[in-house]
């Protein structure tokens, strides 16, 4: 299999392919929850900082499921946990169309879309240590682009079609869509085998062991322990951590100024995330290029840059064109980052590791998250969007030129 062009390898491998396919049509379910959920909240409470809540609770879930999630993805069958996280999703997101049918309850809201951030926090863990299990080690990067791209042709149309499906039948019908899609990917995953991950030898399993009293906070700490030990894992988390409290209630931020600053409809809004996943899959086409031409750090570093430029220029226009254009550098400049960030921790975290350390690595950076999207929105709400924007733009920048005084650019793709 060494020397093989990975290009030909990748689609002759036929679990490559249907994994590809399955998690395409479940990334068109997604964008409609993606835009459903926001709506519903805002049609039901006229309020982005209940919007805000919202997301921010299931950053916390999704705080909460990262501390074990690692662990449970080391320890059992990981196909059956992508299968597990499915279901559940599919079982969980059916309740909101069926209960709505006899009444409105927010509560409702606030106890189902937590509970499904923390098994989707469960499937992409999952999900990243497959990824080495089906594909070669030199063809990771370029797999994770096409996964990447896949996901963005599933949602350069799904936020569009949500947005009509909202208007003309409420978002509760594009939630039971995203519902039915769960259920289609959780069988698709029964077509996909995986090599078995290799045991861990010697040294390896002394480092995987726990601290004194074991168990599962032992388990946990080992993906801590590594991050930590890792000369370029270790500023990328921190470094990460901080543009995640920064954006992660951009979505909402952008909903809200669309919806109520420039007073369009919910297709508006579709439109415009539309236009932003554009960007989403530009990425998938230009990562592998950038990253084998400037290396980790130097990819990384002016990925993110670029994205906090573009992030500082939504709220200085009232055009919804240019707004949809704006949103499409920001996820182009998130997809390079992420993609080179997610193979890098593929390629260099052994296999038997490769649950905890993922869970480790997301579950510190995301640990933010909920306090940035609570305080992003309050600041949109009572500041407006165009200083929230600026203010945010300006720290993504900042934040990303400061890994120029770390490790990161001094790394090359291996590191």
């Amino acid at each position: 299999m060494i020397g093989r062009p990975p290009t030909v390898s990748l689609w002759r491998n036929r679990n490559y392919r249907v994994f590809l396919l399955i998690q395409t049509f479940s990334a068109l379910g997604d964008s409609f929850s993606f835009v459903a959920i926001p709506l519903l909240v805002l049609h039901s409470t006229g309020s982005v900082v209940q919007m805000g809540l919202v997301t921010g609770a299931t950053g916390v879930a999704s705080i909460v499921t990262g501390l074990f999630a690692g662990v449970i993805a080391d320890r059992f069958d990981r196909r059956r946990l992508l299968m597990l996280s499915d279901v559940a999703r599919c079982l969980l997101y059916a309740l909101i169309p069926l209960v709505w049918l006899f009444a409105t309850p927010m509560w409702l809201i606030y106890t189902v879309v937590p509970l499904t951030g923390g098994f989707a926090m469960l499937f992409q863990v999952t999900y990243v240590a497959v990824v080495p299990a089906i594909v070669e080690p030199d063809q990771i990067t370029r797999a994770n682009a096409h996964l990447f791209g896949s996901y963005a042709v599933a949602t350069v149309g799904g936020p569009a079609l949500a947005g009509f499906v909202a208007a003309a039948f409420g978002p509760v019908a594009a939630i039971g869509i995203d519902a039915a899609t769960f259920a289609v990917s959780a069988a698709g995953i029964l077509l996909v085998r995986l090599r078995p991950t290799p045991p861990p030898a010697g040294d390896e399993e002394k480092a995987s062991e726990g601290v004194a009293g074991g168990g599962l906070r032992g388990e946990f700490l080992a993906g801590i322990r590594f991050l930590w030990a890792h000369p370029v894992l270790r500023p990328l988390t921190v470094l990460l951590s901080l543009v995640i409290f920064l954006t992660h209630g951009m979505t909402d931020v952008i909903i809200f100024r669309v919806k109520k600053d420039l007073g369009y409809g919910d297709d508006t809004v579709g439109y415009v995330l539309s236009a932003g996943t554009v960007g989403t899959f530009l990425a998938s086409f230009v990562v592998t290029r950038v990253r084998k031409g400037l290396g980790f750090g130097p990819s990384w570093v002016g990925a993110t840059a670029l994205g906090g430029v573009a992030v500082g220029c939504l709220g200085l226009t009232d055009s919804v064109p240019v707004i949809g254009a704006l949103s499409a550098g920001m996820l182009l400049a998130t997809g390079v980052a992420g993609i080179c960030s997610m193979s890098l921790r593929q390629e260099v975290t052994p296999g038997h590791l490769l649950g905890r350390v993922t869970a480790a690595f997301w579950t510190t950076h995301y640990s933010l998250g909920p306090l940035g999207a609570a305080a992003v929105t309050a600041g949109a709400a009572g500041f407006g969007v165009a200083r929230v924007c600026l203010a945010i733009g300006a720290g993504v920048v900042c934040v990303a030129l400061s890994g120029m005084l770390t490790g990161i650019v001094r790394s090359e793709s291996s590191a």
